[in-house]
């Protein structure tokens, strides 16, 4: 992938780059709830990520220790969200480097384990979640975190729109540090939403309507054009009087969607909408499927993908774009021959971005899914794993984890 360069990241942030970590006890925020399939980690994206930043400080001669969650154990000690096999997996990808797994997070446990690590050493903590504390952010936990360490690095944006121990409270106890993912996630932004080259457009993508509102609302006010595909493209078809069959589609929020063409129009933003689709009466792979315009889709039928107008409709509106930011696919991409529109798409990206004449930022679990399948995700600028605060942060959501990132810096 394509990674920006976060060493010149300005404004309120502090990196890793300068300050002297050597026999410190340093703690890093990272997020490792990745999938596991039979006790083993099956998609190691996010373990990969964090390599470098576990490599840079470990040549430092930090004492590394590891923070993260993984599922739901609501606060519970359950076997199958242990975070062993993450540390397990962690060991294969260092090199060389010692990892070795504490099993908890807190308490003498925790202690004994970092006392005993040495630097240039990496310790995984157990699961944050099998404490209720971490969620509920309790001054308890938040005191027994911190005094694990000497310096906390919070290289996790996919976590930081949690007010959560180990995000939120931990950053307000002790000198606190972005690492070097944060800071590629927050200069991604500033590449699309701070001083983008224009025109800049978004494909925004999905099945619903409800669950962007902000999203687009906030994006109809700063950029210049807008694509809209997947299911939610049916809401704003039905809202100017299409009839879209078995369509997924949300009626009840026809007004907003008004709203949000009105904005988009006071604001020069181009709404633009499929204007053929591909249509089929199951949603089924492979099922039987023709091509039709939006007007004249059959009461049976769903739309199910964008049509071939609509593909050469938005790679123009791609061409014409310098920066582009896409959060969600135009069709149901997961199920076969409904993914052709946005792997189409996403090849279009890839091009022009490496062609050096688009800046292209992704992210969302749908939209990361999609560019894998397609096999572009390391030729766009930037790719993004986060999930929710991704959306929170796009939608000019304050975020618990980057406020404390910003309030330790204004407190050095």
């Amino acid at each position: 992938m394509n990674t920006i360069n976060s060493a010149n990241t300005a404004g309120s942030y502090k990196g890793i780059d300068r300050i002297d970590v050597k026999d410190k006890r340093v703690i890093i925020r990272a997020d490792l709830n990745v999938p596991l399939s039979g006790g083993h980690v099956s998609d190691a994206t996010r373990i990969e990520r964090l390599l470098p930043t576990l490599e840079t400080l470990t040549a430092r001669g930090a004492r590394v220790i590891v923070l993260s969650h993984l599922g739901r154990p609501d606060g519970q000690k359950k076997a199958e969200y242990s975070l062993k096999p993450v540390a397990e997996k962690l060991a294969t990808l260092l090199n060389g480097i010692p990892v070795h797994f504490i099993a908890d997070s807190i308490g003498p446990v925790a202690e004994a384990g970092i006392d005993a690590l040495e630097p240039g050493h990496v310790a995984v903590l157990e699961n944050l979640r099998f404490h209720p504390g971490e969620e509920d952010n309790d001054p308890g936990f938040v005191a027994a975190l911190s005094r694990l360490g000497d310096i906390f690095v919070n290289d996790a944006f996919s976590v930081s729109h949690r007010a959560h121990a180990s995000v939120f409270g931990i950053a307000q106890s002790l000198p606190s540090y972005a690492g070097p993912q944060m800071l590629a996630e927050l200069d991604a932004f500033k590449l699309v939403l701070g001083l983008p080259k224009r025109p800049v457009a978004a494909i925004v993508g999905g099945a619903k309507v409800s669950t962007k509102i902000q999203l687009l609302t906030s994006l109809a006010s700063q950029i210049d054009v807008l694509i809209i595909g997947g299911g939610m493209a049916n809401t704003f078809l039905h809202a100017q009087g299409f009839r879209v069959g078995k369509s997924i589609c949300e009626p009840a929020f026809a007004d907003t969607v008004e709203e949000i063409m009105s904005r988009a129009a006071e604001t020069g933003c181009k709404i633009v909408l499929p204007s053929d689709a591909v249509v089929a009466k199951e949603f089924k792979p492979n099922a039987p499927h023709s091509i039709c315009l939006v007007s004249e889709i059959p009461e049976d039928g769903m739309m199910l993908d964008i049509g071939p107008k609509s593909v050469a409709d938005f790679s123009d509106r791609i061409t014409a774009a310098r920066t582009l930011l896409w959060n969600g696919p135009v069709g149901a991409f997961e199920t076969p021959p409904f993914g052709s529109a946005t792997f189409e798409l996403a090849k279009r990206v890839a091009e022009r971005t490496q062609r050096g004449e688009l800046v292209s930022v992704a992210g969302g679990g749908d939209t990361v899914a999609a560019l894998n399948m397609a096999g572009v995700t390391d030729s766009l600028t930037y790719v993004s794993t986060a999930g929710g605060a991704f959306l929170e942060w796009l939608e000019g959501r304050d975020l618990p984890g980057v406020t404390a990132l910003i309030q330790a810096r204004a407190g050095q």
